[in-house]
């Protein structure tokens, strides 16, 4: 790689740092394993980087390869419990201090670290507001897909929401 490249490279993932610290949030509880998890998500896009296409949105192509590191990373190791389905409140780091003492976001991503990956995958890109195109593209499914899941994750957040408000 280039040095110009290399100079792409880091000014993007400056540029786009957030979607990584959203991701190994998202995926990962313990301090380590977030460390581990972008180290290889870091990794990852440095051997792809050469393959991006730069006619797609960069923010897209880091989603999706981000993402399939994260969900594949726990794959690898049966031993690691995967505490996305616990109790534990997703934390997510550019959130403003305003909004995470905001008690229905805290249950929002609380809610989503309950969901399965691909469903988790969708939300976080989803309140990114990111198109259904993009998402399906990201994720490699349809968009149709991507919308009835959007729909039914919707119903069953609202759902929750009005249980716990009973």
């Amino acid at each position: 790689m280039t040095t110009t490249k290399k100079t792409q490279f880091a000014q993007a993932m400056e540029q786009h740092k957030g979607i990584i610290y959203k991701i190994v949030n998202s995926y990962c509880q313990n301090k380590d394993d977030r460390q581990d998890l972008a180290q290889e998500i870091l990794t990852t896009m440095w051997l792809a980087y050469d393959n991006y296409n730069n006619t797609y949105k960069f923010s897209t192509w880091m989603y999706r390869i981000s993402l399939n590191v994260a969900i594949s990373y726990y794959r690898k190791d049966s031993r690691r419990e995967d505490k996305a389905n616990e109790e534990c409140i997703v934390k997510i780091a550019d959130l403003s201090q305003e909004d995470e003492s905001n008690e229905v976001v805290k249950q929002l991503y609380e809610f989503i670290g309950q969901l399965d990956k691909l469903n988790k995958a969708i939300m976080l890109l989803y309140l990114e507001s990111e198109s259904y195109e993009s998402i399906a593209n990201s994720l490699g499914i349809s968009k149709t897909n991507v919308a009835t899941r959007i729909s039914r994750i919707k119903h069953t957040l609202k759902l929750q929401f009005e249980t716990r408000d009973s």
